[in-house]
Formats: structure tokens, sequence, C-alpha cells
């Protein structure tokens, strides 16, 4: 295939006119597809129904130690539960903290704690002049959407193939104490697909940081969300790594169950030192007498240990790789050679993290959802909403079924190749 770039003016006004046509019967076929977020399809919530009969009004409620479910205690999560959690983390129990449903409600809870209690002690946050956060871009739009919601100054760090650009972390954690935490989803991360290397994790749990309150938010959302048996990413555990360099108190770890049994009543947890977790358990004492033990108990019995995630997960992944495929054969089918695109090709996760020619998303998504696709927002993988080049675009293909996720790739590469088009004949007028 001719690259766009290389084609004459001509060659290009031809070709808009054959991608109009297209446009138009595309129009004609009223496509309703969805594909902005993360969500697991039908099928996939069905995987964990049988779930909703393991704990009934016969059975025995009693944890494995004794304490009731059914009433108060085990503030941090009942012991079965806090073990399947860190076993599915990779980190010690007495490490773990087991809440409710979200790990976005953790994350939020521990920038709100930090904002008006500070961080162990160090001055709150709401009382210094100044508070910053680094964000890997692109990102997860919803980390972005905690700290501009307390008014922290959000700083883009470019992401590379391994992680995060960590000359640029270690220069701004070493200089600025303003900067007090790092947004990371360090494995099949949203949207890119990538994972980090070993030695950028190494370079993380090393960090120099000007503020004693810098930490590290590892949301690990997708941990053992593998799509191949054959091929799967592993990634360094960060809380060993932070321990053998002296800093055993600089990464806050998040997980949940939210796309492994159900995303709305799952089970979340947050792992770290245990400084931190004896902090963060004060606070808890004051917010709640303790979250869901019974579904905690529900969890626990269905899936029985780490064993019974990871065969759990495999049915996921059969589930999942047929939309994944969807999406990256028509984009390898329909594009590659064009030069009009690039993108990731993941081994795990939820999102496949598309590239367009600068100056054309907000375009390209316009163009999709006139045509009845609905994408994530372009710019949303930016804090502020706000892609300097205009250019990523994130693709979700969970939800929708295989044929529909087909037939909205389809729709995506027809909208990539007429912005494009559109872009480079306004850049020779």
């Amino acid at each position: 295939m001719k690259a766009y770039k290389d084609m004459s003016k001509d060659e290009l006004l031809t070709l808009k006119a054959a991608l109009e046509e297209e446009f138009k019967e595309e129009e004609a076929k009223g496509h309703n597809l969805n594909m902005a977020r993360g969500k697991p399809g039908f099928s996939q919530l069905d995987l964990a129904m049988p779930m909703l009969d393991v704990v009934n009004s016969t059975s025995d409620m009693r944890t494995v130690l004794g304490n009731d479910t059914r009433n108060y205690g085990d503030l941090d999560g009942i012991g079965e539960c806090r073990r399947l959690m860190a076993d599915m983390m990779g980190v010690q129990k007495d490490n773990v903290v087991v809440c409710g449903n979200s790990s976005l409600n953790i994350m939020y809870d521990t920038v709100s704690r930090s904002m008006t209690k500070g961080v162990n002690g160090s001055t709150p946050w709401c009382k210094l002049d100044k508070v910053k956060f680094l964000c890997p871009v692109p990102g997860y739009d919803r980390h972005f959407a905690i700290t501009e919601f307390f008014g922290i100054e959000m700083i883009n760090i470019p992401l590379n193939d391994d992680g995060p650009d960590m000359d640029l972390v270690e220069k701004y954690v070493s200089e600025d104490a303003a900067i007090k935490g790092i947004w990371c989803v360090p494995k099949y991360s949203n949207p890119t697909g990538i994972s980090y290397s070993d030695e950028v994790v190494k370079r993380f749990a090393n960090l120099k940081p000007a503020a004693e309150d810098f930490r590290i938010y590892w949301d690990n959302a997708y941990c053992i969300h593998h799509l191949y048996d054959d091929m799967q990413d592993e990634i360094l555990n960060i809380l060993d790594e932070c321990e053998k360099a002296g800093n055993p108190d600089m990464v806050y770890m998040f997980s949940s169950t939210s796309k492994i049994s159900f995303p709305g009543s799952g089970v979340s947890a947050v792992a770290s030192s245990k400084a931190n977790i004896d902090f963060i358990e004060a606070q808890m004492t004051i917010q709640t007498i303790g979250h869901d033990k019974i579904n905690q108990l529900r969890h626990s019995r269905f899936f029985k240990n780490i064993d019974g995630l990871k065969a759990h997960m495999k049915l996921h992944a059969k589930l999942l790789r047929p939309k994944f495929e969807a999406v990256l054969n028509t984009l390898e089918s329909e594009l590659a050679g064009l030069e009009i695109g690039t993108w990731v090709k993941p081994r795990g996760g939820y999102f496949v993290s598309f590239d367009a020619l600068p100056g054309t998303a907000k375009n390209i998504v316009a163009k999709c959802k006139a045509l009845g696709v609905v994408l994530t927002g372009a710019g949303a993988t930016f804090p502020y909403g706000k892609d300097p080049q205009d250019s990523n675009i994130r693709i979700a293909p969970s939800f929708p079924t295989p044929e529909e996720m087909l037939a909205a790739s389809k729709v995506f590469v027809l909208c990539v190749k007429l912005a494009s088009v559109e872009k480079l004949l306004d850049e020779m007028n």
C-alpha cells in the first residue's frame, strides 16, 4: 500500500471521494455500537453467576477462624479474602486491607486522607501552597479525575514501551518537594497495554524524593488479566523492591476483582507497608464499621485460592481474545503501510491504544459517533482531557460481541482514513 503522505493532491482527492461514498454506506446501516469503556460483556458476567449460589440462607456464615461475617469485626477484611487478594497481588497477607467493591474508591480515599490528614504525620496537603502529581500519558482518565477534583496540579510524563520516562520521573521527584505522587498502571497499562520492565520497577523503588510524603500510586488493576496462555507479561513486585531499596513506605498498591467477578459487586484491596497500613486503618476505624464481609466470604468460597482465580481468568481470556483480534486484525489489514496510525498489540488488559496523525483524534471520534460507534472521548487519556497532539484514541473491545467488534473496527478504520486524508489535504492547502 502507498503511504498517504506520498500521494499527490489529485490522488488524495480521488481517495477522499471514495471514502466519503463508503461513509454514506455505513451511515445508512444505522450502527449502534459502544466501545467507550472497559466494561465486561454479558458472557463474561455470566461466568461468575454461580457465585451467587455459594452463600445462601442455609450457609455457615463463619470464616475459617470462626468469625461471623454477618456481624461486626474484621475491619481489614476476613482472613481468607485477604489471603486471596494478597496472592493475586503477589504480596504478603499482613500487608493487605480488603475494602469494598471499588479500588478507585480506595485511591480517592487515599488522596483525600492525604489532603486532610497528611501522610503518616506529614503536613496535610490542604495546608501546602502547591501539590503536584506526575501522570504517565496516555493514562487512566479516572486517575486524573481524582487529582483534578482535589485541585492537584498534574504533570505529563511520556509513557514508553517499557514504562514511564524514568529520567524525567527521577528529575521531577528529586528536585521538587511539591511532587507528592505518581499514578501508575504497571501491568497491561490502561490504555496502551504495555507492562513495566524490571529496570523501570527498580528505578521506581530507588527513587530519592525531595518530599518525605511522596508515594507511588501503583494501580495493579490487570495483574492476572492475560489474553494468552503462552504470552504473559510478568513484572517485579514493587513492594519487595521498595523494601530492598530502603523505601518500604513509598508505595500503595491497589487492585480489585471488578473485571474478574462483578464490576459493581466485587472486592478491592490496598497493599502497602505496615506503617502505611496502620495509618490507613486509623482512618478506617472512624470512617466505617467494616466492609461487606458476606461478599468477601462469597468470593473466597467461589474462587477458593489463586489457582481458582487464574482458572477463571482463562475463561475470560477465551471470550476476550476474539474481540481483541477483531480490532487488531482489522487495523493490520486496513492500515498497515499507510503511515496514518500506530497501535499496540497488548498481551492482556482491556484496551487497544491507537495513535492517529497529530490533530485528527477528535475528528476521528466525531466521525465514528456520526456513524453510530461510540469511542472514549479524544483527550480522555491525558490530564484535563487535553492531548497536546490530539492523536491518542482508546479502544475498548470488551463489551460488544466479536461480530459487533468487527463491524465497529471497520467503521473506525474508515474514519481514520477519511480524517487523515482531510488533514493531509488541509496541510497542502
